[in-house]
């Protein structure tokens, strides 16, 4: 796959008009929508479809895996309510282009992804664009536990419930998103760690993602 490594006003401008449909669309978090226009979201696509960068829409990156909608990644990252400093663990970590939002907000990130082959291409990607996050191949659906607890937990994988081991790696006070449902749509359900044995959990919108697969998940 050839990256497009050049970022001009031409994908600059186009970041422009991206920020200003999620706007419209109802993200309002300022911290959020500089970082949705600032990451060079073409890079991740094969430079013959470039011009689909900017839409927003999820786009195939191989492997049966989608580089997920803007809107999406705008939605879950604003749940999140990143503090910079903030230890963060992303399951699924697909193209990368969540992982470098989350970085731009200051999160260290903790990253996981099933599949070899994107897991490979992505350790690439994203160190030549400048951002280091801290990678691992496995089964997201059992977390990191290693490196536990987290501030913050987020799924860009649809899930049939939520798994108990990710509960038990949040920190006391620390939030997970999660989309949760069937293999058709999910609701996006936020989850809060009040104490050591209480969650308040929010059921908020319905998304499509491709499902978590793992022990603990389909």
């Amino acid at each position: 796959m050839a990256y497009k490594f050049v970022d001009n006003y031409r994908e600059k401008g186009a970041r422009k008009k991206l920020v200003e449909i999620l706007k419209e669309r109802g993200i309002s978090d300022a911290k959020v929508l500089r970082a949705i226009g600032k990451v060079p979201r073409h890079f991740f696509f094969d430079e013959t479809f470039w011009n689909q960068a900017y839409r927003d829409i999820a786009f195939p990156i191989g492997d049966g895996q989608t580089i997920s909608q803007p809107y999406t990644v705008a939605y879950q990252t604003e749940l999140l309510h990143i503090q910079k400093g903030d230890k963060v663990l992303e399951i699924g970590t697909g193209s990368g282009y969540q992982t470098c939002i989350l970085m731009e907000l200051g999160a260290e990130v903790y990253t996981i992804e099933r599949q070899a082959n994107i897991y490979n291409r992505t350790i690439k990607v994203l160190p030549g664009m400048g951002y280091k996050a801290n990678f691992f191949l496995g089964d997201g659906s059992k977390g990191i536990e290693a490196h536990a607890p987290y501030a913050k937990i987020i799924v860009t994988a649809g899930a049939p419930f939520v798994p108990e081991i990710l509960l038990k790696q949040l920190k006391i006070g620390g939030i997970l998103v999660i989309p949760v449902g069937d293999e058709k749509s999910q609701k996006m359900i936020t989850v809060i760690r009040v104490s050591e044995n209480e969650y308040d959990r929010i059921e908020l919108d319905t998304f499509r993602f491709v499902p978590l697969v793992g022990d603990q998940a389909w």
